[in-house]
């Protein structure tokens, strides 16, 4: 299967699972990280995260929980659709004031604020595997960054559904070190 064929078919697969989960799981569900994964986040360390949209796995969570302990948080920004990804400080996790819509229609800090290199980053995804291969939304955003950025801990936010056996991988892939899901955390890879 090629990757837009794969995409579709998990992103319809996601977005039912994400259906069938009663309002009061999804509430609970990726309200903190799991102890193992807190074990690999140093104190203090920027993190970055992501204003999740749709099915996607909700980080907003995970922010509130990482400003709380006096992480400083990070979200992508983009200048316009053809300019690169970068992060910059996301300092209201809880009413997210902020933040304004980018130009892909995600919510983003404001251009006032700072840009910063998160040292771990919590990233969406539409597919992953086993290994730590990930299938992300098909711009190449992430992978771009993080070859840039090779010393970051990557982590994936999925839904349990969203594991699959294989994946095409190409060269500019970025490999993940671990996933975690709302039953399991995969890895460290």
């Amino acid at each position: 299967m090629t990757k837009p064929e794969l995409r579709k078919r998990l992103r319809e697969a996601r977005r039912a699972e994400v259906a069938a989960l009663p309002p009061q799981v999804r509430a609970l569900v990726f309200h903190r990280p799991p102890a193992p994964l807190l074990e690999r986040v140093p104190e203090g360390t920027t993190i970055g995260l992501y204003a999740a949209r749709g099915s996607e796995a909700p980080a907003a969570s995970y922010a509130r929980f990482f400003s709380e302990r006096g992480h400083p948080l990070a979200l992508p920004r983009f200048a316009d659709r053809t300019a690169p990804m970068e992060f910059a400080l996301h300092t209201d996790p809880f009413d997210e004031s902020d933040l304004a819509e980018g130009p892909f229609g995600m919510a983003q800090p404001t251009a006032e604020a700072e840009t910063v290199v998160p040292q771990v980053l919590f990233l969406p995804l539409i597919g992953f595997t086993i290994r730590g291969d990930r299938l992300g939304q098909g711009g190449g955003h992430y992978d771009r960054w993080l070859g840039d950025h090779p010393d970051t801990i990557r982590i994936g936010m999925a839904w349990d559904g969203q594991l699959i056996d294989d994946l095409p991988v190409e060269p500019h892939d970025a490999p993940l070190d671990a996933v975690v899901t709302p039953t399991r955390l995969y890895g460290p890879f």
